[in-house]
């Protein structure tokens, strides 16, 4: 039995997290987390929607005739750091030594992210200024190569390295440079502005609060010109009850060296709660790293009003039938068409025995499922990115439903979900439109709609010990879990991500 000491409530007090929290956190990790269990691939005509330019086109009028009487939010993700887009550089200042011609050192270490780099150097957008900041140095070419990334990466030059993702140069317009959280703004114009007012809201990390601000006002009255939109920019941080507990390989709580014990951030499902805080009608989700130059714009724009055009129709129907079903005298007929509409547009599936309930079970059953938040998905064809994609699910009591699922959820030993996943067309870009709200206008309680089985268990090491984290369930992946979902195929162009520097070489980033 796991005792805390007085040291230890404090620190729970001063984080804002219970004892429970926290033995319920040991108790996962007793008893480990399951794996997701798939059923089959989501794919078009069985889990994906794919509209025809026709239904495009109307799906956009929708959204545009609507959106004057709907409150609309951006909520960007950005609290992601540089360092991970620049490990291959950092690498190489470890291991160069510029006595060694760089074109040699290239073969000998086989290393093409290098190569790529270097032969791409003059179109990355903080070229010139790096440039201009060494044009007094006299350097070889080995050492001005050393120099240039030096220059980039560390403290003493730029800081790209140490710096926020969403504030570096990606786009180079000639008289400026653009970051991310600036083409967001400018982004945001196109889908989620009403009345020429765009309301964005970024979870960033507490230290870089600085940063964004004065990075807001040193470009709004240039955005504001471009876009004739007026940008109301709020920010939160990741809470500090939502760190989990960190314990030994025995599930004991890891104690630092001082004896207290180690928390640690417990990734981005932590956002559901800053998401949780939102009170739009229509919330569009996107990563920071993912955007766009200005001649894919008007594409990637018309993506989001689709999905936004179909929640808005979707929503329509549910809050109709939702208010037929508070009035509790409904028809056979009448159950049956809400039964139908749960199937077939948002993908709800039901226990075997539901037509043996009585009709008053009936109604129960078909007033959870209804009131629900709806997220509409963007899904791309998968072309070998990493990371998620869509599924049917079987969950622990044998319900069915449509999810968005890692591979570290996937028992990958096991060959027949392994070919499940890898069966998978579509991947998930983070391309999410969310609609928050009931039938009476409320606010959903997005906390009472997340499956806290769906975590993930790692590894990590801590002042050289071994230890086991706990990360929350991922914010689209167990976060959602229990939302209404449907997905919807979207161009590729939507997903255009920057994880590695090289990724800004792109035909989507360069101007």
């Amino acid at each position: 039995m796991t005792t805390f000491s007085a040291q230890d409530l404090q620190l729970l007090a001063n984080k804002d997290i219970s004892q429970k929290q926290v033995l319920d956190q040991i108790e996962t990790f007793e008893e480990g987390i399951p794996f997701v269990e798939l059923a089959k691939p989501a794919i078009v005509s069985d889990g994906i929607l794919k509209f025809t330019e026709a239904e495009e086109t109307a799906l956009i009028s929708d959204f545009d005739a609507h959106k004057k009487n709907t409150s609309l939010l951006k909520f960007v993700p950005a609290s992601g750091a540089a360092s991970r887009m620049f490990k291959a550089l950092f690498a190489f200042l470890d291991s160069y030594d510029p006595k060694e011609d760089l074109d040699s050192f290239i073969e000998r270490t086989g290393n093409a992210q290098l190569r790529n780099f270097f032969n791409g150097l003059s179109r990355f957008p903080f070229y010139k200024k790096i440039e201009e900041r060494l044009e007094d140095k006299k350097l070889s070419e080995n050492e001005k190569a050393v120099h240039f990334v030096r220059e980039m990466l560390l403290e003493e030059g730029l800081n790209f390295g140490f710096y926020p993702k969403g504030l570096l140069p990606f786009h180079d317009y000639g008289k400026y440079t653009a970051t991310p959280f600036e083409e967001h703004l400018k982004e945001a114009s196109d889908y989620a502005a009403v009345d020429g007012e765009a309301h964005l809201h970024f979870t960033i990390s507490e230290q870089h609060i600085s940063l964004f601000s004065k990075e807001f006002e040193a470009i709004k009255e240039r955005v504001l010109e471009e876009t004739g939109t007026e940008y109301h920019v709020s920010y939160s941080y990741q809470k500090a009850s939502t760190d989990t507990i960190a314990v030994t390989l025995e599930n004991e709580p890891f104690r630092n060296s001082d004896g207290t014990i180690l928390f640690r951030p417990g990734g981005h499902g932590a956002l559901i709660e800053n998401l949780n805080e939102q009170h739009a009608d229509i919330i569009f989700i996107k990563n920071i790293d993912n955007v766009v130059v200005p001649k894919y714009a008007v594409e990637v724009g018309n993506g989001k009003k689709v999905l936004a055009g179909l929640l808005l129709r979707l929503q329509k129907e549910t809050f109709r039938m939702a208010e037929l079903l508070e009035t509790g005298t409904l028809e056979v007929g009448q159950l049956e068409e809400i039964k139908a509409f749960l199937e077939d547009q948002l993908n709800v599936r039901f226990s075997e025995k539901f037509s043996s309930f009585s009709i008053a079970e009936q109604i129960e059953v078909l007033k959870d499922k209804i009131n629900r938040p709806i997220r509409i998905c963007g899904m791309v064809k998968n072309e070998g990115e990493p990371g998620g994609g869509p599924f049917w699910i079987t969950d622990r009591h044998g319900h069915v439903s449509l999810q968005i699922v890692e591979s570290a959820q996937v028992d990958m030993s096991d060959e027949t979900q392994e070919g499940i996943f890898k069966g998978s067309t579509h991947f998930n870009p983070v391309d999410l439109v969310c609609g928050v709200r009931n039938h009476k206008g409320e606010k959903f309680n997005l906390l009472n709609f997340v499956d806290k089985k769906q975590g993930f268990i790692t590894s990590k090491t801590q002042e050289g010990k071994e230890l086991k984290a706990l990360e929350l369930p991922g914010l689209w992946n167990g976060g959602m879990a229990f939302w209404n979902t449907v997905f919807v195929e979207v161009p590729l162009v939507t997903f255009n991500p920057v994880k590695t520097v090289n990724d800004l070489l792109k035909p989507a980033h360069q101007v």
